[in-house]
Formats: C-alpha cells, structure tokens, sequence
C-alpha cells in the first residue's frame, strides 16, 4: 500500500510551475471518478494513453471531418479523466479541426499527459 502512496505523489511535469496551467491530470477529479480506488485509477490512466496515442494518430492522418470526430472522442476521454489541459486543446482542434498549429498543440499536450501518467506508474 505504500507503494500506492508513493505512486501518487504528484509528479513534477513541464507545465509545473512553469506554464501556469497546472497538472495535466486532475487527480482530485480521477479520485472521485474511481472512488478513490488507485489501482482503478492507474488501470484508466493507462487505457486514456493508449487511448489518446491512437487518436492522435487518426489526427494527423485524417481528413477535416476525421479530425473533428477524433478531436470529440478525445475531449470526452480526457474529460472523464481528468485531463482538463487535454480536453481543451482537443475542443480547439474540433472547433477548427484544418488548423496545423491546433493538431500540434493537442498532440503536445496529449504527450505531457503521457509522461505524467508514466511518472505515476513507475
């Protein structure tokens, strides 16, 4: 149980402190979703980046209204994580889903999500 608590010491990303925009997962948000359940919790935060890997493949490959369709799925599995940082580039990319600058931001924050989730399970 120890171990749980160590792996859920929020870890230092990027956007800490530096950006200003906080952590990319909400894990008070996470917490209540799962019910405070941490193997549930590591377990959806694994299957939201493999998740979110494969959309933002079908982003970069897809056609504008495949990127809108894409960019919606990924805005609600961030959503119901926690990953607000996530969910709102996504909501951008689509709303505008032809813009280059959008699909790179997305693809930016989807990797800090990535990384942060990693960090919790090592």
């Amino acid at each position: 149980m120890a171990a749980l608590n160590i792996a859920f010491d929020s870890p230092e990303t990027a956007l800490d402190p530096l950006h200003g925009r906080g952590r990319p997962i909400d894990l008070e948000h996470l917490a209540h979703q799962t019910m405070g359940d941490k193997a549930l919790e590591l377990e959806v935060l694994q299957m939201f980046a493999r998740q979110s890997r494969q959309i933002v493949k079908t982003l970069m490959d897809g056609d504008a209204e495949v990127r809108k369709a894409a960019a919606h799925r990924l805005k609600g599995a961030a959503l119901a994580v926690g990953a607000f940082p996530v969910a709102e580039v996504a909501a951008g990319v689509e709303d505008r889903p032809e813009e280059a600058e959008g699909l790179a931001a997305l693809s930016s924050a989807v990797l800090d999500a990535e990384i942060f989730i990693l960090k919790l399970c090592r």
